[in-house]
Parts: structure tokens; sequence; C-alpha cells
């Protein structure tokens, strides 16, 4: 720890708990012809567990005062970028790192989690896998399944693009310093769901309106849908428009975007 102070601004909570950070490690399958972006490195704990792959590693760190920490981990498959991930032209970052596939892995601020990951997907930095620490709260948000009171927009949009899977829940004192809450590591695994939509803008407004008004059904949230489409393709599904957004799996989302598309 030495005389660092940690800064609340850029939401600074450093993992500590070494069995925490090898699991993370254990996520993912690397090899060393991969590539590993590592966001928000801080004193470089989770980083120096990532140089045993001897893989291509890229680091983000938007706190130069950590450079102490990180300048030694430099080398010739190394690079520390200080800068806001946020603000970072990534491909223009790895473009002359020669790679197999690409990974992601980081512990985020919980304010910051949800544009990293969007911005992720916008860029469209084809990644392979995300190992992610997140507030356990959002966890269960992008992981949540149809049923479920966690189920919403933000899981149907980030499930069209990846299969998220919730690991383990990471007790909040095993950061310093403590945060307010626990947290969870998620697995997301890119798939071809996003292949499968004829018009994105289609399926994104459908998604946003079906869960507009949560508490409310289908068929009041939709009101301006075909309703007879509405109820023909959720009867595949063993579901009806007097159901809430909620229970409607992603497939039947895609399923009525192609359809009106």
């Amino acid at each position: 720890m030495g005389d660092y102070k940690h800064k609340k601004k850029f939401g600074q909570n450093f993992l500590k708990n070494k069995k925490v950070l090898i699991s993370i490690i254990d996520s993912i399958d690397v090899k060393e012809d991969d590539l590993v972006i590592e966001i928000g490195p801080g004193q470089g704990d989770l980083t120096k567990y990532l140089k045993l792959y001897n893989c291509n590693l890229l680091c983000y760190e938007i706190d130069t005062d950590l450079k102490k920490y990180l300048d030694s981990f430099e080398d010739d498959k190394t690079r520390i970028i200080y800068k806001n991930f946020l603000d970072s032209n990534i491909k223009e970052d790895i473009k002359d790192i020669k790679y197999n596939n690409l990974y992601i892995i980081a512990n985020l601020p919980y304010y910051i989690t949800t544009p990293i990951v969007e911005k992720i997907i916008k860029d469209n930095i084809e990644v392979k896998e995300m190992a992610l620490m997140v507030q356990k709260e959002v966890a269960y948000r992008f992981s949540a399944n149809p049923g479920t009171r966690d189920y919403g927009s933000i899981t149907v949009y980030l499930n069209s693009y990846f299969d998220i899977e919730m690991l383990f829940i990471v007790n909040r004192k095993d950061f310093d310093p403590v945060p307010n809450v626990d947290s969870a590591v998620i697995k997301l695994i890119r798939n071809n769901k996003q292949e499968e939509i004829k018009n994105k803008d289609v399926f994104n407004k459908l998604v946003k309106d079906a869960f507009f008004m949560k508490r409310k059904n289908i068929k009041n949230n939709l009101h301006n849908y075909d309703t007879n489409v509405l109820k023909k393709i959720l009867l595949k599904y063993d579901l009806s428009v007097t159901d809430r957004a909620e229970q409607v799996p992603i497939e039947a989302f895609i399923d009525i975007a192609n359809t009106i598309s």
C-alpha cells in the first residue's frame, strides 16, 4: 500500500484477497498468443497474475499516481496506457498487436460498469470473453433469467451480445478501502444472437418499449404495436400479451423484432 491515498473520484477499491484474484484469473482460458485488456489495474494486484500467462497485455489506468506501482510490469508484451478507458480508441491502441483471441478483465468502479460494457459493444471490440468484477446487484441484473425481478431491458440488451453468468460473490471486506456493498464476478461470453437480428434499431426500441413501465403488461407497454402479431409470436413461447416483459425470453424479443422489421 505504501503512502498511496485512494481517490474517491475514481471509485478506487483495490481487491486484496489472493484467493479471489486467482479465481478471477482462472475464469478465463488465456493462451500465449492471446491479448488481455485489463481495465483499472490499480496497484497491479491482478496484473501480476495476468503476467503469468505470458500473453499480450494492455492495461488502462486513469490514475497517473499509480505509475510507480505499474511501470515495472511493462515489457515487450505488456503496455500500460495512462488514460480513461472510456476516452480511448481501443482499435487504434491494439492495431499493431498480433493476437488470436481478445479477453477483457476488470475490477470496475460501480458507477461506470454499464458505460464501459456499452463502449465495448458500440466500438465493436471483438472480444471473446470478459471477466468483470461488478457490484453484486449489477451482476444480478446482467445475468438474470426471464421471470425474475432482476430481469430487465439491460439484461435483454446485453444478452443479445453475450451469454452472461454470475460466477461468485466477493465480500466487501476483501477490498481496500472497504466499499458499502458486496461485489460479484461475472463472465460474459460472446454469442451469435446479433447475427439473428435483422434490424438492431427495431430490436432495441422494442425491448425499451416493452419494459417502459415494468409493472404494466406487454399489451399496455406495446400498445402502438400490432397486437395480433404480438399474440401470435408470444403464443409460440407459451406467453400472452397479458404477461409482463420480464417473462419474455430474448429469443421471443428477437422473433417479434424480426417479424415487424
